[in-house]
């Protein structure tokens, strides 16, 4: 995601879900933000709420 599209925001989380996140982004080799929107992107796509990319069905 190009850095110019995104915007930044605040989110409070408890310290027992960030831990958890933590863990989660560590196995997958990726940042707590590339695993937040990597959730957030998985989430919208299963609920149809975000449409696949062109070229992607």
């Amino acid at each position: 995601m190009p850095k110019e599209n995104t915007k930044s925001f605040v989110l409070r989380v408890d310290p027992e879900t960030m831990d958890a996140l933590e863990r989660w982004a560590a196995d997958e080799f990726r940042s707590i933000n590339g695993q937040l929107q990597w959730i957030i992107a998985e989430a919208l796509k299963k609920s149809g709420r975000l449409k696949p990319p062109k070229g992607e069905s």
